[in-house]
C-alpha cells in the first residue's frame, strides 16, 4: 500500500470516526450529550470537510439544539462555513407581529448573549405594544396578549443555541422544581447570590457556563409579577409542557 493509499485510508477512518460521533451526539440524550460537547468541538476540521451536509437530517423547524451546537462550533472555529450567509439563520422563525428575528439568532449564534439578552428584552416590549416600547419597559398586564407565536420563537432560539439550557421555558421548568416559589429560583438561576441581587450587566455569565435559566433576564424591580406573568403564558406553559 503506498503512503497516499495509507493516508486516504486514514483519513476515511476519521471521516467515520466523527461521523459515528456526531450519531452518537444526536441520539443521545440530554445528559450525554452534555458530556460529548468537546469531543464534539474537537472534530470541528471533519465538520467543516462534512459541510452542510451533516445538517440534512435536522429539522429547521425543530427545536433540537444537536444543531444549534454543531452551528456555534463552526462559527466559532470555521467562519468560512458561513459563506453561504443563510445558515447565520437556519433554524425558520415565525411571527405574528413581522418582527425579523434574524438579529436574535445571529448573536445567540455567535454566543454574544448578553446583546442577544437586549435584543430580547427589545422585542417584549414591541410584543407588548406601542405603549411599552415608549415607555421602555411592559406592565405585567401586557403580556397575556403578547403574540404565543413570537414568544415560542424567542424561547425556541434562546433553548436551540444554549444546549437545551436558557429560555422561558427553561426557566418555568426549573420554578416548577422549586415548588413555584421564586425566593428558591433566583440564587438557582444566578439572579440572586448570599441574598443580594447580581449586579446588572457585570455581575451576570453572559456565556454557556452560566447556570441553566441564567437568561435572558426580565427585570425584577417592580416585582416579580412580569416574569410570572411570561412563564404562566399558555404558549410557554406549552413548550415547557413538550420539552419536559
Amino acid at each position: 500500500m503506498s503512503l497516499l493509499e495509507m493516508k486516504n485510508k486514514d483519513q476515511d477512518y476519521h471521516y467515520k470516526s466523527t461521523l459515528a460521533l456526531v450519531k452518537k451526539f444526536v441520539e443521545s440524550n440530554q445528559r450525554k450529550r452534555l458530556k460529548l460537547l468537546s469531543e464534539i468541538e474537537s472534530e470541528v476540521d471533519n465538520l467543516f470537510v462534512f459541510g452542510t451536509k451533516i445538517f440534512d437530517d435536522f429539522d429547521q423547524e425543530g427545536d433540537d439544539w444537536a444543531a444549534g451546537w454543531l452551528l456555534q462550533v463552526l462559527k466559532k472555529h470555521k467562519p468560512l462555513f458561513f459563506k453561504d450567509k443563510k445558515y447565520n439563520n437556519w433554524f425558520v422563525t415565525y411571527s405574528d407581529k413581522n418582527i425579523n428575528y434574524e438579529e436574535l439568532q445571529l448573536k445567540l449564534l455567535e454566543q454574544n448573549f448578553e446583546e442577544a439578552d437586549r435584543l430580547t428584552s427589545s422585542y417584549l416590549r414591541q410584543l407588548a405594544g406601542k405603549l411599552a416600547v415608549n415607555r421602555g419597559y411592559v406592565f405585567y398586564s401586557e403580556v397575556n396578549s403578547m403574540s404565543g407565536t413570537d414568544l415560542q420563537t424567542i424561547d425556541r432560539l434562546w433553548s436551540i443555541y444554549s444546549n437545551g439550557r436558557f429560555g422561558f421555558s427553561i426557566q418555568a421548568k426549573i420554578l416548577k422544581s422549586v415548588e413555584k416559589k421564586y425566593e428558591l429560583l433566583w440564587p438557582k438561576i444566578g439572579w440572586k447570590k448570599d441574598g443580594y441581587w447580581t449586579r446588572y450587566p457585570g455581575s451576570f455569565s453572559w456565556s454557556l457556563d452560566a447556570p441553566d435559566g441564567h437568561m435572558p433576564l426580565i427585570n425584577q424591580l417592580r416585582g416579580v409579577r412580569l416574569m410570572d406573568s411570561i412563564l404562566r403564558h399558555p404558549a410557554i406553559s406549552l413548550r415547557h409542557n413538550n420539552i419536559l
